[in-house]
C-alpha cells in the first residue's frame, strides 16, 4: 500500500507534534509526504495536474494538520478547493478517487475530555470532522477512523516521542478499513467454525 501524506501547517518549524509526525512519515517506506504550505507558497496556489497525479499514484491519502477553530488550516481548504474539482473528485466522470482511502491525522491543543457532549467544546472529534467524512463519501473514498492526538499544547517531549510510533503503526494498519477486518474475521470463522460457537 502506498500512502500520500498532505500536511497542512502554517509553519512546521514551530510545531512539535506535527513536525515529529512529518519527519517520521518522511522516513517511512511507501509513504510520500508533502508540506502544502511550502508547495502552495504564500498565495496557496497548486499545480492541479501535479496534485491529482500524486493522488492517483497512492492508495491511502492522509490529511495531517493541527485543529484550528474546529477545522484545518486555510492551506488545506485551498488545496481541496483547487484539486478535488468537478469531473475529477465528483460530478460526471468525477470518480477518479473511488476506492482510495482517506485518513485524518490531527492534533488538538485541548485534552480529550473536552471533546464530547457537555465538555468544553461540546462535540466529539468525529462530529467536528464530518465535512472531511462527507468529502470522502462524495468522492467515493473509504473514510477511515481518524488518528487524534489530544492535549498537545501541554504535552511533554517524552509524550510526543511516545506518540510517534503509535501513529506510524496506526497509519500502516491494513485493517483500518472495517471491510478488510470483517473479511478476515469471516474467513477465520469459515476456516474454523468452532470460533463461532465460542462467541455465541
Amino acid at each position: 500500500m502506498k500512502t500520500l501524506v498532505l500536511t497542512a501547517h502554517p509553519d512546521l518549524s514551530k510545531s512539535r507534534i506535527n513536525r515529529a509526525w512529518y519527519d517520521a512519515l518522511s522516513d517511512a517506506s511507501n509513504v510520500t509526504t508533502r508540506d502544502l504550505t511550502t508547495v502552495g507558497g504564500a498565495e496557496m496556489r497548486f499545480d492541479i495536474e501535479v496534485e491529482q497525479t500524486m493522488l492517483l499514484a497512492h492508495d491511502r491519502i492522509v490529511f495531517q494538520f493541527p485543529f484550528y477553530w474546529y477545522s484545518a488550516p486555510p492551506v488545506m481548504k485551498a488545496w481541496m478547493d483547487q484539486v478535488l474539482n468537478y469531473g475529477f473528485a465528483y460530478g460526471p466522470g468525477g470518480d477518479r478517487l473511488k476506492g482510495r482511502e482517506l485518513l485524518i491525522l490531527v492534533s488538538t491543543g485541548g485534552p480529550e475530555h473536552s471533546y464530547h457532549a457537555g465538555g468544553y467544546n461540546n462535540f466529539s472529534m468525529a462530529e467536528f470532522l464530518k465535512p472531511f467524512q462527507q468529502t470522502a463519501i462524495l468522492a467515493g473514498m473509504t473514510y477511515l477512523r481518524p488518528f487524534v492526538a489530544h492535549g498537545m499544547a501541554v504535552a511533554t517531549q517524552e509524550q510526543i516521542d511516545e506518540n510517534v510510533p503509535h501513529m506510524l503503526a496506526y497509519l500502516n494498519d491494513p485493517e483500518l478499513d472495517p471491510k478488510v477486518r470483517q473479511a478476515r474475521l469471516l474467513k477465520q470463522l469459515e476456516d474454523d467454525p468452532s470460533l463461532a460457537a465460542a462467541v455465541s
